[in-house]
């Protein structure tokens, strides 16, 4: 660990070895891809995810899963926020993965977006305070070919997929009702809380990025994940979620 003139140890600073070491991987399994999900419901989402994978097991960080698809390893983390989002893509971007898969869900700023849609976007605004600490500036970018393929294998499959400038905030509790309309007027997409984050640190490593994110928010309506959906925004919610995983799970086979 490299040690500044004041004695004081900085985490940025370890070795790819330190790293590898500290996560008690071999050589054989470091990921090709990693797919972060930004979402309360941990034990739900990791269950869902996991079940999709073959030799999974945990490793010395919690909460942090490397399985095998297809024979590749992939590591699978539901980070929620910003401040877990970044300690999954410097752990293995310094390791040398190739592919950055962001998925989760968001808050609609456009009237027209509705549960169920799923937002790919190129451009990422930084509001989440630790972006820009990666090399951004006010915004931040996805890889526009990957993106590109996203969007139409979801699209295939029949969903409303959305492409615009999107905004990661730092918590969805410390917005409001003036900030959506102020975030609106300015033209973002849409509103979540990691993927700035994911995509500045991937382009610092050289990573390439993606992010797939389901509508579920419609925050000019006023409504949030308080509010009930209907049966049918349900169903298309809960198929929005299922396809973003699958669709990342393809762009690992295209690796």
């Amino acid at each position: 660990m490299t040690r500044t003139g004041s004695g004081a140890r900085s985490i940025m600073d370890l070795t790819p070895g330190e790293w590898q070491r500290a996560l008690g991987i071999a050589d054989d399994d470091i990921p090709v891809a990693i797919i972060s999900e930004g979402s309360w419901w941990r034990e739900q989402r990791t269950q869902w995810r996991l079940s999709e994978l073959e030799d999974v097991r945990e490793l010395t960080f919690p909460d942090m899963f490397l399985g095998r698809w297809h024979d590749r390893p992939v590591v699978y983390a539901c980070a929620y926020g910003a401040p877990r989002a970044v300690e999954v893509a410097h752990l293995f971007g310094s390791l040398g993965t190739r592919l950055a898969v962001q998925i989760g869900t968001c808050g609609g700023l456009q009237r027209g977006l509705r549960p169920g849609d799923i937002v790919v976007p190129d451009v990422v605004a930084c509001e989440e305070g630790i972006a820009r600490v990666y090399g951004a500036t006010e915004t931040t970018t996805a890889d526009k070919v990957r993106s590109a393929t996203a969007r139409g294998s979801l699209e295939n499959r029949g969903f409303r997929v959305h492409n615009g400038v999107h905004l990661t905030w730092h918590s969805i509790f410390a917005q409001s009702g003036e900030m959506v309309t102020k975030w609106s007027d300015a033209g973002h997409l849409s509103v979540d809380m990691e993927t700035a984050t994911t995509l500045a640190v991937a382009n610092h490593f050289g990573m390439s990025a993606v992010s797939m994110l389901a509508v579920w928010d419609e925050l000019l309506a006023g409504r949030s994940f308080l509010d009930p959906l209907d049966p049918d925004e349900q169903a298309s919610l809960d198929a929005a979620n299922a396809a973003v995983f699958e669709v990342a799970l393809e762009l690992v086979d295209a690796l």
